[in-house]
């Protein structure tokens, strides 16, 4: 009887809290990150690369708090996305191979959300995005529902998890 390495039975799992990123090249890894409300998921693959990212961003602008900013980028889109790109081009990923899906964006109060967060987060992120040459593969944003977010590096699947949904998009190319 062959017993296969403990790796591939039970993958490293590496859980991106609200405000933080993580890259890794590791392809026993799955990274996640959960309760996407408001904030937003980008998910990037390099497929050729096995590289892979999850940045989980809770603001859009870090003018709000600068000094929070400076010691947790991650936590706003303009200043968590430059960083999260530079970071994946350290793991000697290429802009032109990444596969990216964005999932969050949603407004989960009940009612008249007047700051519109979601909707912000999502503007600033597709905007950046689409100015710095970026296609995304997909996209799940906006509605009323938190999200939930896997990436297997092994092959570049994503499994979304919505209420009781789940749905499994692939950024193997």
């Amino acid at each position: 009887m062959v017993v296969p390495p403990a790796a591939s039975v039970c993958p490293k799992h590496v859980i991106i809290g609200v405000g933080d990123m993580a890259v890794s090249d590791d392809t026993d890894a799955v990274l996640s990150t959960y309760a996407l409300g408001s904030c937003i998921g980008l998910v990037a693959y390099d497929p050729l690369a096995k590289v892979g990212g999850i940045l989980h961003l809770m603001l859009p602008d870090s003018g709000i708090a600068p000094d929070k900013a400076a010691s947790q980028p991650a936590m706003f889109a303009d200043t968590g996305l430059p960083q999260f790109f530079h970071l994946l081009a350290s793991y000697r990923s290429r802009p032109a191979h990444l596969q990216l899906f964005v999932a969050g964006g949603a407004n989960v109060i009940l009612g008249y959300d007047p700051f519109r967060i979601g909707e912000r987060n999502m503007r600033v992120t597709v905007d950046y995005l689409a100015l710095n040459g970026f296609v995304l593969k997909q996209a799940q944003i906006g509605g009323t529902v938190n999200r939930t977010v896997h990436l297997e590096l092994a092959t570049g699947l994503v499994t979304v998890k919505a209420s009781s949904r789940e749905e499994k998009i692939s950024l193997a190319g």
